[in-house]
């Protein structure tokens, strides 16, 4: 039998295999670089993920807290300090007030200025259906007589034998009479120590112009008027 010759087809065949794949755009080994994609910008994730950048703020917003507290609590401690201070200067000042006013109602004056003691408590005489009952001041007629201490005039007018008198209450009861008074010039309501309430004269039962005063502690008996009024720091 007559020998066959090998043709080209096979090769003719990869080499057209090879063609059509050139055509179709796999004939190249290296793959196509891949397009660039621009990142996105983590610093803002990164700055409120960071752990350590949370836990700062948190310490910083409870410091703001508690400064703000601290500063509320001295505002209100400043204001009741403050309070405090002006209750404790008006309570101050009202105690300086009444004892002013104490003082004031404690302090006495002699009735008469000019004058000379012309009888004593107890004494007696043959013109005195007693015995003495106060103490006189002779002076000359007209002479003004000033209240003894701070109090109220509770009677004033003629009274017999002790002729014009006035008669004032202490705060604390003690009656005052002023007698044989030439002349009344205050004849009620409350008066200064000091302040003049009438004028000696000769009035009623006497042989001369002087005050006959008393003292009759809670209205009642009369006593020594010399150791009743030096009690008190004044010496007739």
């Amino acid at each position: 039998m007559p020998r066959q010759t090998r043709g080209t087809s096979p090769l003719l065949g990869v080499t057209a295999v090879a063609a059509t794949l050139g055509a179709t755009g796999f004939t190249s080994a290296t793959p196509a670089a891949a397009p660039a994609i621009e990142a996105p910008d983590e610093t803002a994730v990164a700055l409120s993920a960071d752990p350590g950048l949370a836990l700062a703020a948190r310490i910083q917003n409870q410091a703001d807290s508690q400064r703000t507290a601290a500063e509320e609590t001295a505002r209100l401690q400043a204001a009741q300090e403050a309070e405090a201070k002006a209750a404790a200067k008006e309570a101050e000042a009202k105690r300086a007030a009444e004892e002013a006013e104490r003082a004031k109602a404690a302090a006495l004056t002699l009735p008469v200025t000019d004058y000379r003691l012309s009888a004593h408590y107890g004494q007696s005489a043959r013109y005195w259906a007693n015995l003495h009952t106060g103490l006189d001041f002779a002076a000359d007629t007209g002479t003004p007589v000033h209240a003894l201490g701070q109090g109220t005039i509770t009677s004033a007018g003629w009274a017999g034998s002790y002729g014009y008198r006035i008669v004032e209450t202490l705060p604390d009861g003690t009656e005052i009479w002023y007698c044989h008074l030439s002349a009344i010039t205050k004849g009620s309501g409350k008066v200064a120590a000091g302040q003049q309430i009438g004028k000696v004269g000769a009035t009623g039962n006497v042989t001369g112009p002087h005050l006959h005063m008393e003292v009759r502690p809670g209205g009642g008996a009369p006593v020594d008027p010399e150791p009743w009024l030096q009690q008190r720091g004044l010496n007739p």
